[in-house]
């Protein structure tokens, strides 16, 4: 296996033994993060991970790869029980504004420790019309990891801070 595995993973259903036969989402992340292979990795909140692996397999193939992004945003995410809470009810929260429209069979997926809660989400989130449901994907994971991270101390004073971003630098 080469070190450079992690770039030309396939993300895939399912649980896997090692990268050889593809990864979910969450063992992308135990390799990003420097970890055994896992999709149960130290340094990722237990309840991301249960809502990313439901998310992840179920799924369609052919849109998995909007989930690459998410290995790295979750590597890190590990934090306290009050942490854990507040996650696990903002993703109840956010189930909840889903419209719904049918469920998915849960007899296909195997229960886990947080998939009470994240199951219901994945569901929800694939109710919804994909072009929409990748954006409000992105958003909620980016709230969830946020919440337990300290605040980045920039050293600037509110008067140095521009008022609006500044012009993206590379070609364009």
């Amino acid at each position: 296996m080469t070190e450079s595995l992690h770039q030309t993973l396939r993300i895939a259903q399912g649980r896997h033994v090692s990268p050889d036969q593809g990864a979910c989402v969450v063992e992308l992340a135990s390799m990003l993060a420097g970890e055994p292979f896992s999709d149960h990795p130290r340094s990722v909140c237990p309840v991301i991970a249960g809502f990313l692996r439901n998310y992840n397999d179920l799924l369609p193939d052919a849109e998995r790869g909007e989930l690459y992004p998410y290995a790295s945003l979750v590597v890190g995410t590990a934090a306290s029980r009050g942490v854990r809470a507040r996650r696990a009810r903002r993703l109840a929260e956010w189930a909840d504004r889903t419209p719904s429209r049918g469920r998915f069979a849960r007899s296909q997926v195997r229960l886990r420790t947080w998939d009470m809660i994240t199951l219901p989400v994945a569901e929800a989130a694939l109710r919804m019309d994909p072009q929409r449901r990748r954006i409000a994907v992105a958003v909620l994971l980016e709230e969830l990891a946020a919440m337990g991270r300290p605040a980045v101390a920039t050293g600037a004073d509110e008067s140095t801070i521009p008022s609006r971003p500044a012009a993206p630098v590379g070609p364009t």
